[in-house]
């Protein structure tokens, strides 16, 4: 009897705060799967802290390395103080909620982000997640040994566009210039250039996988709802939703226009020697991910934290159980439906 047969597979990671502690559990649940080979990884945000810690753990010691230094840094992530530290609630709110609204600590934090610039609020530009980073990456190290191709996006201030940090141009302020957001955080300067999240242009960008790998199949993992029928009942509520459309229009206009290229392909109008035939996967919870207020992309409380990733690890089984077989033959998901 042979080996199971291997599947080489890109990855698309978005953003969206402690939500991507729900791409950690997917991650954790591919690793485990040692017919999926890794060819690169393209990420924003959270997408990108995912990306680039799984890369680093894999570079020292190999699938289980990757699932150890994800599970390491979501556990400094919950470490850090946070608004749930002081785990007061107003009154008449359910004290179990993993959204923030009822915190006195986050009414306080989110009215002075409005009153007040990140350089005001905060001059020392004092940043924890850069102290996890410098503690959990070794950046010459992923640079020079990383297994997978990393392409981490920002958005450049000045001038509107993409930039893609390739695994020979990552460092610690690529990072964080991923997950700058600028409402919270000053802008990252990098080269003469300031960058804010990556969101607003890509979450993620898919070219650089189809213009530097070799797989045709992309893995999207998606913690940005697109749909929402609820109703728009505060001003939060309606902020949240402005932010959700505007970091899923970018990424939804390139779907388009790998759709359209596809549909070109399938009818023989371009040649495959000039354009690649990609293959498109998403694994989502949006039905849960979708009940969980915008407040709570800032709560790192452990609880909610392993909530997620527990969510992403059985959404990642019940998707390789239905869609292994797809992988290197076709799309599991009907690109035109879901995003035209």
């Amino acid at each position: 009897m042979g080996a199971a047969p291997t599947r080489k597979i890109n990855l698309a990671l978005q953003g969206g705060g402690a939500h991507g502690a729900f791409t950690w559990g997917v991650l954790d649940r591919l690793l485990e799967d040692e017919r999926l080979e890794f060819d690169g990884i393209t990420g924003t945000s959270a997408g990108a802290m995912n990306a680039a810690v799984m890369a680093h753990g894999m570079a020292k010691a190999g699938r289980d390395g990757g699932r150890r230094a994800l599970a390491e840094f979501w556990h400094a992530i919950a470490a850090r103080p946070g608004l749930t530290t002081f785990g007061l609630h107003l009154p008449g709110a359910a004290l179990a909620s993993y959204e923030l609204d009822h915190s006195p600590a986050f009414v306080l934090f989110d009215l002075m982000g409005r009153l007040l610039t990140p350089e005001q609020l905060n001059p020392l530009d004092i940043n924890p997640i850069r102290q996890i980073l410098h503690a959990q990456i070794d950046f010459e190290l992923l640079r020079s040994r990383a297994p997978v191709k990393l392409f981490i996006c920002a958005t450049n201030v000045r001038t509107c566009r993409v930039r893609i940090f390739a695994t020979e141009d990552l460092t610690c302020e690529a990072l964080l210039a991923s997950a700058c957001l600028p409402f919270l955080f000053k802008a990252i300067e990098i080269d003469g250039e300031r960058y804010w999240d990556g969101g607003f242009v890509g979450n993620p960008c898919i070219f650089p996988l189809y213009r530097r790998t070799e797989a045709n199949d992309v893995v999207i993992v998606q913690v940005t709802p697109i749909e929402r029928a609820d109703p728009l009942s505060t001003s939060r509520d309606i902020i949240n939703r402005v932010n959700e459309i505007s970091f899923n229009s970018s990424f939804m206009l390139e779907m388009r226009s790998i759709a359209f290229v596809q549909r070109l392909l399938a009818k023989e109008h371009i040649s495959e020697t000039d354009y690649q035939r990609i293959h498109v996967h998403t694994i989502e919870a949006e039905d849960k991910l979708r009940e969980l207020g915008a407040t709570s992309k800032l709560n790192n409380d452990w609880d909610f934290l392993t909530y997620l990733r527990d969510l992403g690890r059985a959404t990642a089984d019940a998707w390789l159980k239905a869609n292994f077989e797809a992988l290197g033959q076709r799309s599991s998901v009907d690109i035109s439906a879901r995003y035209l």
